[in-house]
């Protein structure tokens, strides 16, 4: 399959508007949320043709627990003399300036990346991200799920070590290069994203107004990190309301109220990514609302108490994410 990819895409013209290099990243952290820290980080660099040029890897001290060890397997002791993050964080820049980041759910890296420089009171020379999620939907893929797992198995690349950043990084690396031929060969727009840095950081994540009008001390600006944007619509129909005990559908409208752990942005991201429609508003058509405080009284919270809407936390959400089904033709 992948001689077979190398050859068609020898054959046509390279598209002049792809990037001329990309860093393909793999962070392991402490947890997924705004104040986790990564703990591990690997980069594949690879030229315009996704051919390695070469690749790095570090351990990090989070400073803090390590997380779910389980995963991972750093454990303190192992961390406990490794570097800081902003004593790594020049290597680290040097081999991803003027690249495009490549990333198997890139939100997710880059978010932690982003923060991660911002608290070294600097910026990552990231301009443009790319998530192989993203760009395995845009060649579609006959993949059972969105899982690294699943990308590798499709061109074939054994991975040795799940969870090991440097392993990840590799697999993900081998599966992009025959992805990036498989695109060039038929000429498909790259599904580049703009990467926002942070500019203010402080070791809380509390974010809000002080009455003054200010911003509270801890945390940071809402602006520097989720500007207002407008996404692109959902490309599916609405199929209806979520059935407890069956999975998510492409197309269904979800709704978010409250406060979340994984950072808000994220967790909106991986559900349009899966194909589901970010609401910002909670109607009779919507088909979920999440929530970790159902019985505040937020809008929406009251309106989907109204409307009958479901309501579920976070982390049944997140693990309805895993396996969303595809949107039924018609």
């Amino acid at each position: 399959m992948l001689d077979d990819l190398s050859t068609a895409a020898s054959q046509a013209p390279w598209p002049v508007a792809y990037p001329q290099g990309y860093a393909v990243v793999d962070v392991e952290t402490t947890g997924l949320a705004r104040d986790d820290r990564i703990i591990s980080a690997a980069v594949y660099r690879l030229d315009a043709r996704g051919e390695v040029e070469d690749h790095w890897y570090t351990l990090v001290n989070p400073e803090r627990d390590p997380g779910p060890v389980w995963i991972h397997g750093l454990t303190s002791d192992v961390l406990e003399g490794a570097p800081l993050f902003r004593e790594i964080a020049e290597e680290l820049s040097s081999r991803l300036a003027d690249r495009v980041l490549v990333a198997h759910n890139a939100v997710f890296d880059w978010s932690m990346l982003a923060r991660e420089y911002a608290r070294a009171e600097t910026e990552a020379p990231v301009r443009q991200r790319l998530c192989t999620i993203a760009l395995s939907k845009e060649l579609e893929l006959p993949l059972p799920n969105h899982k690294l797992e699943s990308l590798a198995a499709h061109f074939g690349v054994v991975q040795q070590r799940a969870h090991h950043a440097l392993d990840d990084a590799r697999v993900l690396a081998e599966a992009f290069r025959p992805s990036l031929h498989a695109a060039a060969s038929r000429g498909v727009r790259l599904p580049l994203l703009e990467c926002r840095p942070l500019t203010e950081w402080s070791a809380s994540p509390t974010i809000g107004r002080q009455a003054s009008g200010g911003y509270s001390p801890g945390g940071y600006r809402a602006g520097s990190w989720r500007p207002s944007r407008k996404r692109p619509p959902c490309p599916y129909p609405n199929p209806g309301r979520y059935e407890e005990g069956k999975p998510l559908k492409q197309g269904m409208r979800v709704a978010f109220s409250g406060d979340t752990s994984v950072e808000r942005e994220l967790l909106e991201d991986r559900a349009v990514e899966a194909g589901l429609h970010v609401a910002t508003s909670l109607s009779r058509v919507t088909s979920l609302l999440v929530t970790n405080d159902p019985d505040s009284g937020t809008s929406k919270t009251v309106k989907a108490r109204q409307y009958g809407t479901p309501v579920i936390d976070e982390a049944a959400f997140g693990q309805l994410l895993r396996d969303v089904e595809p949107a039924v033709e018609e």
